[in-house]
């Protein structure tokens, strides 16, 4: 049976098989003596090998695994510098390369001579100019084929451009098949000349001729019709972008210079190493690196203008941001080109061959073009969605927001798929693997890119809820032909539809809880427990199902009282006392605003009682006084006649459910007959409509010669044939009295 200490002693010596131990053969031999361990130890073999060792072969087994444990230790403490001394080995890199650049300027002229003089030693003066004659022969034979092509394709390029229409559709078609064209051109140059090339030149004339042709004359070429059909710099009329003529050929002239300034560099440097210049003999690459980003960062400062133009389009419906972003733009472009430039320099400070290969390949030039066309992708996707996108649902304001909001929804959108192009193509262009670092290829760059997808799914996720509910929104209020604008009356306004009062909230609930699972989802991305975050939430529940049952009663309550749906946004009600609009509804409570302006907020557990003025119909009755002499036959036919007139007119029938129509004589008083008459009518509508009746019956009366009966007071006064005898005392005194006798009539006690 094994003793615990001999137990964890076995188990040492199982881990240091590969050390050499000291052992003995028995308990006579000396302690140096070394052990042979087998490879597999059966649990028998370990329980004689603990048995057959001694203290002192235990103590010296323990020493050397402590030995090697520090030195693993101090090995991982040397691998993990101090930040701040790894900047300072970066500067120091990058200061060493800056001196070795300025040591190397004597360089530049007889290394270009010497790759020259290999060069030419390489095939012999006679062999270099025939290949030159070669080259010049192939590229012309190209350039007669791509004419070619284009005089048999003349008739069809004209034919389709004679239809076009004046809109964004027509430019793009007309500008796509244009680009279509030279795209193809291009490719007739590329065939002829390969065919043609390999017929004529050898495999390593080839080697040489191959990249001269690719980086001066097919990117240019290339950059150019892509610049062509994006700003136009002939033809204003089909130009996609918003700039002016001087500025658009500006920058068509200046970007075929820049893209032949580059396939320079990449040639220069291409040629130097067939011709046995290494990249620290001669470090002309820094110098046309530098040029090129002199050279973009002039272009830019130079087209401010130009460029601010372009990226702020032509949208109406622009935001600050989208000034902001359009004014910035030129400065953003010489930033990234410093940037950029500081990038290639630390990485070629790094002497690392892999770095060295994707510099050659173009990467920080793909990087660099991608980034300055990012903001560009934003303005393209604005004039798109301009462009593209559905009518505007119905008419008002409601309509109005809803269709900005939608717009803003569908650049938002964009400018999320944007930014996913522009990471994928400067990842591939690095060599970088997203989907197998996400997949766990490396531990700390997989965390990061599940958290960035994670977020993006659930900000586009947001963007499609809220959008979907904007649309709806606005359908739902513009079948209504309700606008949350439109002035209420005393007595009620019309309401909203049930699902115009339900999607605010549903959004609201929507964006809070993708909110809430997709940033913990993130964040257990980032390898964050978010048990104890869940946990927290549950505690927290518990204490606010305790200590806010008044909140709890008010939640449930206005759950109840929509699936009741007792009240719509936009509906007059009553409660408790407190009238008003509903203008706008939470979780816990509801806001009534009062005609005269006053806001009442009513939490639903307070709510007793509910009456809504505004369900479905409103009728409205209208009482008129007029003298005891009256015909009540002629004010019927007068009511009805004005029923019949406003339900004829455009202005006021949608407004009705039934006509203006007589009720008869309602009722007598001291002054007159009262006649009533009513109507019903939409929700909200009442207000108007009464008006109108009122201007009507009264411009109706006085044509009929009807006159409203009016309060009199009359005084018996004795002897009132001797009136002109009275005296002013007297006058005034039944004045007096008359005034006492009215006041009286209108306040009885």
């Amino acid at each position: 049976m094994f003793h615990p200490i001999r137990l964890i002693l076995a188990i040492i010596s199982v881990i240091c098989l590969s050390a050499p131990v000291l052992s003995q053969e028995s308990s006579t031999t000396s302690p140096t003596t070394p052990i042979a361990i087998p490879e597999d130890l059966t649990p028998e073999q370990v329980d004689d090998l603990v048995a057959r060792m001694s203290d002192d072969q235990v103590r010296a087994i323990l020493l050397d695994r402590l030995d090697a444990v520090a030195e693993e230790r101090a090995a991982e403490a040397a691998d993990r510098e101090d930040p701040i001394k790894e900047l300072n080995a970066i500067w120091e890199a990058m200061v060493a390369s800056w001196t070795h650049v300025l040591t190397t300027i004597p360089n530049l002229i007889s290394a270009q001579v010497h790759a020259t003089e290999n060069f030419i030693g390489t095939f012999g003066s006679t062999g270099a100019l025939t290949l030159m004659g070669i080259v010049l022969s192939v590229l012309v034979v190209g350039f007669i084929a791509e004419k070619l092509f284009y005089l048999l394709t003349r008739k069809w390029h004209e034919n389709s451009g004679m239809h076009q229409d004046n809109d964004l559709r027509g430019a793009v078609r007309f500008l796509f098949r244009r680009f279509c064209r030279e795209i193809a051109g291009l490719v007739v140059f590329y065939v002829v000349i390969r065919a043609v090339g390999r017929g004529l030149m050898t495999p390593e004339q080839i080697t040489y001729a191959a990249p001269f042709v690719f980086y001066l004359i097919w990117v240019p070429r290339l950059g150019a019709a892509a610049s062509r059909f994006v700003l136009a710099p002939n033809q204003p009329h089909y130009r996609l972008v918003n700039i002016d003529d001087h500025w658009a050929r500006f920058l068509h002239r200046n970007l075929i210079g820049l893209l032949i300034l580059i396939g320079l560099t990449l040639f220069t440097v291409h040629f130097n190493a067939l011709n046995g210049i290494t990249p620290g003999e001669t470090r002309i690459g820094f110098w046309l690196n530098a040029g090129i980003h002199i050279y973009i960062g002039v272009i830019a400062w130079k087209a401010r203008e130009g460029l601010t133009q372009m990226m702020l389009g032509t949208d109406p419906d622009h935001t600050k941001f989208d000034e902001e972003v359009a004014y910035y733009y030129p400065y953003f472009a010489i930033g990234v080109s410093a940037v950029i430039w500081l990038l290639v320099e630390f990485l070629a400070a790094q002497r690392d061959p892999v770095l060295r290969s994707l510099l050659l390949q173009g990467a920080h030039f793909t990087t660099m073009f991608w980034l300055l066309i990012a903001p560009a992708l934003d303005t393209l996707i604005r004039g798109l969605v301009r462009h593209l996108q559905p009518p505007m649902l119905g008419e008002g304001p409601v309509a109005e927001r809803a269709y900005k909001s939608t717009k803003r929804s569908y650049i938002r959108i964009g400018r999320v798929l944007a930014g996913i192009l522009v990471i994928l193509m400067i990842s591939r262009a690095w060599d970088l693997n997203l989907q197998e670092i996400a997949g766990g290829g490396d531990e700390s760059g997989s965390k990061l890119v599940q958290f960035f997808i994670i977020i993006a799914i659930g900000y586009i996720l947001n963007e499609v809820i809220s959008l979907w509910i904007n649309r709806r929104l606005a359908k739902e209020h513009t079948a209504n032909g309700q606008s949350p604008d439109e002035e209420a009356g005393e007595g009620g306004g019309a309401g909203g539809s049930r699902l115009a009062t339900v999607l605010p909230l549903l959004r609201v609930t929507a964006q809070v809880a993708i909110a809430v699972i997709f940033v913990l989802l993130a964040l257990g991305a980032l390898g964050i427990n978010i048990t104890p975050l869940l946990a927290g939430a549950g505690v927290l529940g518990l204490a606010i199902g305790f200590g806010a049952q008044k909140l709890v009663a008010d939640i449930v309550g206005g759950i109840f009282f929509l699936v009741d749906d007792a009240f719509r946004v936009g509906e007059y009600v009553d409660v408790g006392g407190t009238t008003g609009t509903v203008e706008k509804i939470s979780i816990r409570s509801m806001q009534l605003r009062h005609h005269r302006g006053p806001v009442h907020t009513i939490p639903y557990g307070e709510i007793q009682k509910l009456t809504n003025y505004s369900r479905d119909w409103v009728i409205m009755k209208l009482k008129f006084t007029v003298p005891f002499d009256t015909d009540p036959n002629k004010v019927k036919k007068i009511f009805k006649k004005i029923g019949a007139e406003m339900m004829a007119d455009e202005t006021h029938k949608d407004g009705f459910l039934q006509p203006f129509k007589s009720q008869g004589v309602f009722d007598f008083d001291d002054v007159g007959m009262i006649i009533r008459g009513k109507f019903m009518a939409k929700p909200g509508k009442q207000f108007t409509l009464r008006k109108e009746i009122f201007n009507r019956v009264k411009a109706s009366f006085k044509e009929n010669g009807i006159d409203f009966a009016r309060r009199e007071v009359r005084v018996a006064i004795p002897g009132l044939e001797d009136a002109d005898q009275l005296t002013e005392e007297q006058k005034a005194a039944v004045g007096a009295a008359a005034a006492d006798a009215a006041n009286q009539q209108q306040n009885p006690a």
